[in-house]
């Protein structure tokens, strides 16, 4: 059986020989930590650590749906503790220099008005840009077509992003006082990913659309349900059923946090897939599944807490998933990116445990 095959039985509750082996990533602090435990010093990113640990890749059709051209990059300022620079959406933010993971500190962003999106971001928005796509497209269309591992296109955001250029308060308060605004650019994104995608839908045998959105936190979405379904849900099933004419019929949406009063906007509008199902930040996959059945599909749901915890932790997390899994629907890895306060050990261990527990063979070389 290949990995395509694996990936689309398993998200349609069809018997597999076992589920697929994914995870989704370390910070960069828990590459450092795990350097001096063992680690080799090369496997320094995601993707070489992808390859280390024997993970089942997937393939992107490689179009690019981001800002074109970037805003320049400057560096505004910089001392011995932190720099502040103009990244390339615009952003003003003050990172620290001291080499750990932090959140920046956002100075300014891109959109502040709309003359902002207007002028700076619609022009830089252009679907009919013929350096979206790559020259030697036909290449690509070959080994996309003939691929045995899943084929995913990325259909961007319709809020995320936007949160990203505007600031989650500016975006927040502009939902109530500029509601038009806010609406038309999840209006125009609509267009752009449609447009955009009108060659690669047309020429490519497409598995899976994935969308980024994280708009949830511990408590919940940014914006209420209501304002969720109204506004985004058609937008999202508009996107969807575009993308299904490439024979795709999953959609994932990578949102953290507490997802669970707007699963059912998403599932609404054509997203069935939840990922990472982030039980850290109030997502619960056991939940998600009995109150939506088979309706929803699941990627990730382990707790990373437990990894922190040590062997027992780990033993009773993974026993606990097993059901789950076994009902099908389900590819299970960690519910984000592995803390540096997971020992390179005890991830090992994890890794061994559940691969165990579910039937998924060890690799003959390596981890």
């Amino acid at each position: 059986m290949t990995h395509r095959e694996r990936w689309l039985r398993t998200l349609h509750f069809e018997p597999v020989d076992h589920v697929p082996d994914e995870e989704f990533g370390y910070w960069d602090n828990t590459f450092t930590r795990w350097h001096a435990e063992g680690l080799p010093e090369e496997v320094n990113d995601n993707s070489i650590a992808d390859r280390y640990f024997h993970f089942a890749p997937r393939v992107h059709v490689p179009v690019n749906t981001g800002l074109m051209p970037g805003f320049e990059l400057e560096v505004i300022e910089e001392t011995d503790k932190y720099r502040i620079i103009r990244d390339g959406e615009g952003t003003l933010k003050q990172e620290f220099t001291d080499g750990t993971d932090t959140i920046p500190r956002f100075l300014r962003f891109g959109i502040e008005s709309r003359a902002d999106w207007e002028e700076k971001f619609v022009p830089r928005l252009d679907p009919t840009d013929p350096a979206r796509y790559p020259d030697e497209w036909d290449e690509h269309v070959e080994r996309l077509n003939a691929a045995d591992v899943p084929v995913v296109v990325n259909l961007g955001s319709v809020f995320g992003r936007f949160r990203d250029w505007m600031g989650f308060e500016n975006i927040s308060i502009a939902c109530m006082d500029q509601p038009d605004l806010v609406q038309d650019m999840m209006e125009y994104w609509v267009y752009f990913i449609t447009t955009l995608l009108e060659r690669a839908v047309a020429d490519v045998r497409i598995d899976a659309g994935a969308f980024w959105e994280d708009m949830c936190f511990n408590k919940g979405c940014i914006i209420s349900p209501k304002m969720f379904r109204e506004w985004l849900t058609p937008r999202y099933k508009r996107i969807t059923d575009f993308v299904r004419q490439a024979g795709a019929d999953i959609f994932y949406v990578d949102c953290d946090g507490n997802i669970m009063d707007v699963v059912e906007c998403w599932l609404d509008g054509g997203v069935n897939t939840m990922f990472p199902v982030e039980v850290a930040g109030g997502s619960d996959p056991f939940e998600i599944r009995k109150r939506w059945g088979e309706r929803v599909l699941l990627l990730g749901g382990v707790n990373k807490r437990a990894l922190a915890l040590g062997r027992k932790a780990i033993d009773k997390e993974l026993a606990g998933l097993v059901p789950l899994v076994e009902e099908g629907g389900v590819i299970p890895h960690v519910d984000h990116r592995v803390p540096p306060d997971v020992s390179y050990n005890d991830y090992l261990y994890y890794l061994r445990r559940k691969r165990e527990l579910l039937g998924i063979p060890q690799p003959r070389h390596g981890i």
